[in-house]
Formats: C-alpha cells, sequence, structure tokens
C-alpha cells in the first residue's frame, strides 16, 4: 500500500488521471502498422510495472487509458482493473462508427471497471468526426447515463465548446490542456489561454497531463507555475485533474507526483482536489477520503 501524500494537515490519497499499460504486438493481437514508431518504449508495459511505480511514487490509484499507439484493445486494461479493483479503473478505447458500435457500447458500460471512454481527435483526418452528425448519437448516450468521456483534440477547442453545449448532461474532460505533444516552455501560452474560454461550459474539465515534459527546466518546473494558476482560475481546482502519463515523461514518477506541492501554487485544500479528489468525482468513483 502507498503512503498518502499531505497537503497542509490532511492526507490525500493522490490518484493519477491518466497511465497507459500495454501488451507487445503478437500475431493474434496485431498492433497497426504505425503503432511501434509512436509507442513510449520498446516493449510492454505491464500492469505490474505499473503498479510497482505506484507504490514507488506514492500513487494510490489509477485511470488506465488505453493506448492508441497497439490499436482500439481494451482488453489488457479491464483485466488489470479487475484484479485491482481498489487501485485501478479504465476510460475504455470506442468507435462509434463501427458496424456493431451499439451493442459494443452497452457490453462495455456494463464491464466492471469500466469508468467512461477516451476518444483521440488529434489527427486532420479524425477532426470532422469530432463534429460528424453520425456521433451524435454516442454523445448522447453517455449525456443520457451520466458517463464520462476523455477527449483528446488539441487545438479543436471550437468543436470541444460546441459539443458541451449541445449536451449539456455530458461530462467532458479535455486532455492534455489542450497541448499537443511537441510544446514546450512558452509555446504553451496561447493554447493554455484559449483553453480557458471553455471553463464557461460547466460540464467541461481539463487534465494536467504531462505536464513536466512540456518545459525544459528541471524539477520542481517552475514556468508551470502561470500556467496552472491560469488553468485553476478559469476552471477552478475541482474541475482541473492531475495526471503523469507516465511511459511519457522523461522524468522520475516520484517527481511528477511531487512537482504540486513543491511549486507552492494553489491552497491545501485546492491540492487535495487537484491531485484527485477531482477525477475521483468526475468519473463517479467513490473512495475511502479521510483516513
Amino acid at each position: 500500500m502507498t503512503v498518502r501524500m499531505r497537503f497542509g494537515d490532511r492526507p490525500c490519497p493522490v490518484t493519477d488521471a491518466q497511465v497507459h499499460i500495454w501488451a507487445d504486438d503478437r500475431p493474434d493481437r496485431p498492433w497497426p502498422p504505425e503503432g511501434h514508431a509512436r509507442a513510449h518504449r520498446s516493449s510492454a508495459f505491464t500492469e505490474d510495472d505499473l503498479l510497482r511505480e505506484m507504490d514507488i511514487g506514492g500513487v494510490e490509484r489509477a485511470v488506465l487509458v488505453p493506448p492508441s499507439f497497439e490499436g482500439d484493445y481494451n482488453d489488457v486494461a479491464i483485466a488489470a482493473a479487475h484484479r485491482n479493483p481498489d487501485r485501478l479503473t479504465v476510460m475504455a478505447r470506442f468507435n462509434p462508427l463501427a458496424p456493431d458500435a451499439i451493442t459494443h457500447l452497452m457490453e462495455l458500460i456494463a464491464t466492471p471497471g469500466v469508468r467512461g471512454f477516451r476518444m483521440t481527435y488529434h489527427r486532420p483526418e479524425t477532426w470532422e468526426h469530432l463534429r460528424s452528425d453520425a456521433n451524435e448519437w454516442f454523445w448522447a448516450t453517455l449525456a443520457a447515463k451520466s458517463i464520462p468521456v476523455m477527449i483528446y483534440a488539441p487545438g479543436q477547442n471550437a468543436a470541444l465548446r460546441d459539443l458541451g453545449a449541445r449536451h449539456p448532461a455530458l461530462r467532458v474532460i479535455v486532455d492534455t490542456l489542450g497541448l499537443t505533444l511537441r510544446m514546450r516552455d512558452t509555446e504553451l501560452d496561447g493554447p493554455i489561454a484559449d483553453l480557458a474560454t471553455l471553463a464557461v461550459n460547466p460540464n467541461i474539465a481539463v487534465k494536467a497531463t504531462a505536464l513536466p515534459a512540456h518545459v525544459t527546466d528541471d524539477y520542481p518546473f517552475r514556468s508551470l507555475v502561470p500556467y496552472l494558476r491560469t488553468v485553476l482560475g478559469a476552471f477552478g481546482p475541482r474541475r482541473v485533474f492531475w495526471a503523469s502519463d507516465l511511459t511519457r515523461v522523461p522524468r522520475i514518477y516520484r517527481e511528477i507526483v511531487d512537482y504540486p506541492t513543491a511549486l507552492n501554487f494553489a491552497t491545501a485544500e485546492d491540492l487535495t482536489w487537484f491531485m484527485g479528489r477531482g477525477i475521483s468525482t468526475w468519473l463517479n468513483w467513490p473512495y475511502q477520503w479521510e483516513l
């Protein structure tokens, strides 16, 4: 069992809002052709690898996001969540345009350990899918069933704003603060300012994913402070969720976990929401809050 961090006088069960685990490419479970070029590591990162890192890093719980580079698989993440229901949960991958999409969606919704869905619209050929009428049934179903969705769509804030307005009961989490993977340092200025305009939609939250990978200064990454203050000021601490994206970030996990407290950019109460209470509440993932 990990040791809970303390924010002020209060212990906090840290929940990482995004981590990946995956299996190696193999004939019975093949990756897409371009998968290896985008993979975070050269070999599988397993459930055991993750739990070991979590114990070392002081992370009590984590949200599994199946990575796109291995294809549209959920099996590895769901199996890990089944074995570790107190520590792991899943935001499943899903294709609303598949022929059997409705049946598959209902199966995933009924699967223990699946809390919601994670959609990716980060390539030009997928941008129109975010706006497509063909996907309206999917958003409407999630809204009606109060199921949250994480969306990775850098540069598509206008479409996300429209989506939140069209479906006010849909709980949307904007991934990576709307940043592309290659953005560094002052390149964050414009995207973060634009992201803040989404805060008028009360059903939109944001995920502060892998932020140390977006700056070139060393721990505790002080250049992040103005961006964190902008986002927290716009959305409030209950709609901003810390996430490591551990396998993508060339930093020690403990540094990624500790930097929010070291930067002293928020109150102890706000940090409890940022570091776990917020994502747990948004995903309806109950936990023992008080020791």
